[in-house]
């Protein structure tokens, strides 16, 4: 079902068009070597990601600071492992991680294909929740970073999504309203109810193929926005 009188997309960066869990696998496989860090890739990962998914929670309820999501995902991963690292070591693979991750740039398939298909139909912009001083440089060294208008992050704003703040930054910037935009992400409580709960209308690019209420619109593949843009 085509959306009518839309005019301004708004897109999510990580885990929507940009392949986060991939990158950041890199990144420790990276960094780890560099470090001397003699661990399993796949089972840190596998205790990690589920970890630094619960601290970005409660970073975007404000429950946390930066400082403390850097250094406690990596504590708690190492701690359930019972890998024994010093203190000034998780500071330095936290520091390295935001050096190198955007060293690598995979987009999920489809991104450049639908970004090519909207942008001469829409203006695009991005809102992230990402850290500032690395969310830029995605864009740029994705190649990216042309297709938006504008660029909306937390740190600027000063909340994040699901704060309705954030999204209003985000129309004003653009110069658009809410009946002429949707927001487009992967995280069903900060991209889709926050827009939804703000009266923004919302697609949910559900990649964890996780479950969604039907009233919620829903895309398994990039591609498949073209059935509602």
């Amino acid at each position: 079902m085509k959306l009518n009188n839309i005019s301004h997309v708004f897109f999510d960066l990580d885990h929507t068009l940009w392949d986060f869990d991939r990158n950041s696998g890199l990144t420790f496989e990276k960094i780890f070597a560099l470090n001397g860090i003699n661990t399993n890739l796949k089972e840190f990962l596998e205790v990690y990601e589920p970890i630094n998914f619960q601290y970005w929670k409660l970073y975007r309820e404000e429950k946390i600071d930066k400082a403390k999501l850097r250094f406690g995902r990596l504590h708690d991963a190492f701690n359930t492992l019972k890998i024994e690292i010093k203190p000034s070591m998780i500071y330095k693979l936290s520091d390295d991680y935001i050096a190198h991750l955007c060293t690598f740039n995979h987009l999920f398939e489809g991104a450049i294909e639908i970004l090519e298909y909207l942008q001469p139909k829409y203006q695009l912009h991005i809102i992230t929740n990402g850290f500032k001083e690395v969310q830029h440089g995605k864009l740029n060294k994705a190649n990216i970073d042309h297709f938006f208008t504008t660029v909306t992050n937390s740190e600027m704003v000063g909340v994040k999504k699901p704060n309705p703040k954030i999204f209003n930054h985000a129309l004003n910037s653009a110069r658009a309203n809410k009946e002429n935009s949707v927001m487009i992400g992967d995280n069903l409580e900060a991209d889709v109810m926050g827009a939804l709960d703000m009266g923004l209308d919302a697609i949910c690019f559900n990649y964890h193929k996780i479950s969604v209420k039907n009233h919620i619109k829903v895309v398994e593949t990039l591609y498949d926005l073209k059935n509602f843009l």
